[in-house]
């Protein structure tokens, strides 16, 4: 049982079922409106109506109970995943996909709201793909909601690009941005080197409006963390900068009857806060095998992304535990980092969602369980090709969070929410 300390008060952490049970849900994503940190919007992969699409969900109440709805996608496509949400002042709310008709002919999508998430207009594609030459899926979404950006308003999507799909060639970090709150979109650019293969970039923003793309190179060259960065609001961007080597965690973990699949995805976010101490500190975070088995490692770069820190584990699960899809958020007010993923630390085998945090600009990290009960990752009693390949977190200002993570305690692929105790 995990007890947190809050306010001076114990309290336990409050887990929340944002979609229903049965059909599967999985890969989902949250954001918060910082003005009113009551409205929560999350999506996720839903099948409730039979193919794959991007269901969306509302709270009104800071994550304690949920709407649930299905996004439609365009003519001429068949399903849709890989759904991100990102909030954007005051009351919009931006959503980007990869809708697809099959393997092949994958596009972005954007959704946009500006009620709140209550309406959104019809999907836009804002890149489309070419039968198996070209197919772009895991989008990624970031907003500039930073206190002293000249760029106040501008929206960053990044994509994997995969191209020769049907001769399983390699893969590309690709970068679009928006200078209209998400309504026209300027042309893609190519940010990581074609002779590699990536998996899935994520943007960040600090809080000068400057721009930072991660991704993750998985081969053929040595495995590694990188970035590149933009100071002109996402128009230029330096050349790659090494976050870390690392050390892919194998598909699927080495745990006898796991069978779902892992990916080698990178997590990044800047502090946007005004305390001295750690205010424009960015934090990159990923799993690694290094040790011979998955942990989430942490480095983080006080001067602009220029230089990284030697990685440091932010877990203190029991060596041989699996901790994996990390997801990292910081509050824009007072600088609190919170890194959340999954682990099996507590039996070996089912799962459970932990939080990292640090009050200390990422130097020391205190964990706590999130979950409530541990879940199965094999349905039903079966083995499971898929759980998603990725969780989330978002801060509820001032100094709090909430997470959504696929959970099976229902007996089938559910989203879950959750909270410190007290918060909701």
């Amino acid at each position: 049982m995990s007890i947190y300390i809050m306010k001076g008060m114990l309290a336990m952490p409050l887990n929340f079922q944002v979609t229903p049970s049965g059909l599967p849900k999985f890969e989902p994503s949250v954001a918060v409106n910082l003005l009113n940190p009551n409205i929560v919007v999350a999506v996720a992969v839903d099948f409730s109506s039979g193919p794959p699409l991007i269901g969306l969900y509302r709270s009104l109440d800071a994550g304690a109970n949920w709407t649930d709805t299905l996004l439609p996608i365009p003519p001429g496509y068949t399903g849709a995943e890989a759904g991100m949400v990102a909030y954007l002042f005051p009351n919009i709310f931006i959503i980007s996909a990869h809708v697809f008709p099959g393997n092949e002919n994958g596009a972005v999508v954007i959704y946009r709201s500006t009620d709140d998430g209550a309406t959104f207009d019809p999907p836009v594609v804002i890149n489309p793909g070419y039968g198996d030459y070209i197919n772009n899926d895991w989008t990624n979404i970031t907003t500039d909601n930073a206190g002293a950006s000249p760029y106040l308003g501008h929206v960053y999507v990044t994509y994997n690009r995969q191209y020769n799909v049907e001769f399983n060639a390699r893969s590309a970090a690709f970068y679009q941005r928006s200078t209209d709150g998400g309504l026209t979109w300027d042309r893609p650019l190519l940010l990581s080197n074609i002779q590699s293969s990536t998996e899935r970039p994520e943007p960040a923003v600090d809080k000068y409006g400057s721009v930072y793309v991660s991704w993750i190179r998985t081969g053929p060259q040595t495995p590694a963390f990188f970035i590149r960065r933009s100071f002109d609001g996402g128009a230029t961007f330096s050349g790659d900068i090494l976050v870390s080597n690392i050390t892919l965690v194998p598909n699927p973990l080495p745990v006898p009857g796991y069978d779902f699949r892992i990916l080698n995805f990178p997590s990044l976010a800047a502090d946007c806060s005004g305390v001295p101490s750690t205010t424009n500190t960015l934090y990159a975070v990923w799993q690694d095998f290094g040790q011979g088995y998955s942990n989430i490692l942490l480095s983080k770069s006080s001067d602009f992304g220029g230089t990284w820190s030697a990685p440091i584990i932010v877990t203190d699960s029991p060596p041989g535990s699996q901790n994996f899809f990390p997801a990292i958020s910081v509050s824009p007010k007072t600088g609190l980092v919170v890194v959340v993923y999954y682990t099996n630390r507590l039996d070996g085998f089912n799962l459970d969602v932990f939080t990292a945090q640090s009050s200390d600009g990422g130097n020391t990290f205190t964990n706590s369980r999130l979950t409530t009960t541990s879940f199965n990752p094999n349905v039903g009693g079966g083995e499971s090709e898929l759980i998603g390949d990725y969780i989330d977190v978002a801060i509820v200002p001032p100094n709090s969070y909430i997470s959504v993570w696929t959970d099976t305690r229902t007996g089938s692929l559910t989203i879950f929410a959750g909270v410190p105790g007290g918060e909701a």
